[in-house]
């Protein structure tokens, strides 16, 4: 047996099947990777996010203060912080509902990655304004109050009994912004939350209205 009757593919030629597979399924993930991304605003979220960096930035540059004890003292920077969440919130929910749950067999990953992907950004958006101003307890507490549950009514919740608390001089560590920044059991509350919300939004999705009680995008 020879090799005379074999021919090699001349340049520009049709790749074999297995190559063109590769590739429309890379160009499929992508695409789909981009719709998503668009359908749940991310682009929006994304300067949103970078606003509220500056906002922080401006807040602690310019000493923008409320006189008071320590609720009124970090009012502002836990508003900034609970924006960045309800931000994060709203790219959780998308247009498409039912059709989109039954052909996206990769929907939890992608609203997966999307949280942890905004969350990271969130955190270096408002550290990067921090830096500047000095936020007291530094990037460890923001990064720590940033945490909470993906819904926008959890994290207004959220900033309106962390005030009461603070206020109060309570002392519980589920409502971490009244600990020590290096505070373990507040940090261990905060790691708690977080995970459940990420577990949830990536198994079940986010309701759709208030009357549906199955699963949704």
């Amino acid at each position: 047996m020879t090799t005379t009757g074999l021919r090699r593919p001349a340049p520009g030629s049709v790749p074999p099947p297995a190559a063109r597979t590769r590739r429309g399924r890379a160009a499929a993930g992508w695409r789909l990777a981009r719709l998503y991304l668009v359908s749940r605003r991310v682009p929006m979220a994304l300067a949103l996010l970078a606003g509220l960096g500056a906002l922080l930035w401006s807040a602690l540059h310019w000493h923008w203060n409320i006189a008071g004890g320590a609720a009124a003292r970090l009012f502002i920077p836990l508003t900034i912080q609970t924006g960045a969440a309800a931000v994060i919130a709203v790219t959780t929910y998308g247009p498409f509902g039912e059709p989109e749950r039954a052909a996206g067999r990769w929907l939890p990953w992608l609203r997966l990655g999307t949280a942890v992907a905004l969350t990271a950004v969130a955190f270096g958006e408002l550290a990067a304004g921090a830096a500047a101003g000095g936020m007291p307890g530094g990037t460890l507490a923001l990064l720590r109050n940033l945490g909470g549950a993906f819904g926008w009514t959890g994290p207004m919740a959220y900033l309106v009994i962390s005030e009461g608390a603070l206020a109060h001089r309570s002392a519980t560590p589920w409502v971490w912004p009244t600990r020590l920044p290096h505070d373990r059991g507040g940090a261990i509350c905060a790691c708690l939350v977080i995970a459940a919300g990420l577990v949830l939004i990536t198994v079940r999705g986010p309701r759709e209205s208030g009357r549906e009680s199955g699963p949704a995008s």
